[in-house]
């Protein structure tokens, strides 16, 4: 079969591999849509570990069930999560199911940059979800997204009536944007330097945006009445937008840092102006079960849109073009791969 195998950013190249032979209680899945994320195009995150393929917003149709697995047949399509809790240690029966060593562990095989999958026995347990038929094969690459964004909502506690500050308008940003309007947020305010997005932020739902090298707090102060966020979300690893965060946020309100700096980058804090201000900060990672439910649900019910945030469909041999698109992060919003495209 045919597959995307990631060496750097600037060099993705289409290579062979066999398809996966399965065992007892796994599956193989044929992909049909396979989206980009943001953290595929983070180098310092992803090259230690190349070549390699990758891609885990995939949606396909199992063409193969391994003996005992009863829950699925042939021809069902689904989506299917990469890492999988084990759903029984300390971490898990506490709820922090994504610390837990079994999700960091787990994973399907090869990537979704590929033709094929093997679905290995916890996964089926844990995260395979059938796709309603609502929801097409690329609307599908949203799950596991919008799920990582349900749970940063829901941890950040954005409520009714909030201010919510969204720094960084890319596909996570624009999904928080959304989520957050879903959530009754009365006022959204979005932040980018790049005009393409704060545009895609506006159609999305923001009620104002602002080029993140303006004086952000400054403007935020305007638009909202003469007070800061209620909740600030990053989403961006820019050293930068941490501070611009630390400044935007209001008395009693909570930093929601969605995405990582590089390591070794240190933020001041000075922790006296959080602990006289009431500040809250926090942080969160991935998806499990109920977020990821929860955003299938959002897609079906097309309370979340989006469809139309796709902007290029590649195929496998493309897979160097949309890295690039991505990496670049200039006039694309969601890339998907399809696989079977020729």
């Amino acid at each position: 079969m045919r597959v995307a195998m990631y060496y750097n950013n600037q060099d993705v190249r289409l290579e062979e591999m066999p398809i996966p032979k399965i065992g007892p209680g796994e599956l193989l899945v044929k992909v049909m849509a396979s989206g980009i994320c943001g953290s595929d195009t983070m180098e310092w995150y992803r090259i230690k570990k190349a070549p390699r393929v990758l891609g885990h917003e995939i949606t396909g149709e199992i063409v193969e069930v391994g003996d005992g697995v009863e829950s699925y047949k042939k021809g069902d399509r689904v989506f299917v999560s990469h890492h999988v809790p084990c759903n029984k240690c300390h971490y898990c029966i506490a709820g922090n199911h994504t610390v837990c060593k079994t999700l960091h562990s787990t994973n399907f095989d090869p990537g979704g940059f590929a033709e094929y999958i093997r679905v290995p026995r916890i996964n089926i347990a844990h995260g395979v979800y059938l796709l309603p038929d609502e929801i097409s094969f690329e609307d599908g690459t949203f799950i596991e997204p919008l799920g990582c964004v349900v749970r940063g909502q829901r941890i950040a506690r954005v409520e009714r009536g909030n201010t919510v500050v969204v720094i960084g308008s890319g596909i996570c940003g624009l999904l928080h944007i959304q989520l957050a309007r879903v959530q009754g947020a009365e006022r959204i305010i979005s932040t980018d330097i790049n005009e393409y997005r704060l545009k895609a932020a506006r159609k999305f739902g923001a009620d104002y945006t602002i080029n993140a090298k303006e004086d952000v707090p400054a403007r935020i102060f305007e638009f909202n009445e003469e007070r800061l966020a209620d909740r600030v979300i990053v989403c961006t690893g820019a050293p930068e937008a941490m501070i611009q965060a630390l400044q935007s946020v209001d008395r009693g309100g909570t930093i929601l840092f969605f995405a990582p700096t590089e390591p070794r980058i240190n933020t001041p804090i000075q922790l006296a102006d959080l602990w006289t201000r009431g500040i809250t900060l926090t942080t969160s990672y991935a998806a499990v079960d109920e977020d990821l439910k929860k955003s299938i649900e959002l897609i079906r019910t097309r309370k979340v849109n989006v469809h139309e945030m796709i902007t290029h469909r590649l195929s496998l041999a493309e897979a160097g073009i949309g890295f690039k698109l991505v990496a670049d992060a200039k006039e694309s919003i969601k890339v998907i791969i399809e696989p079977h495209r020729s």
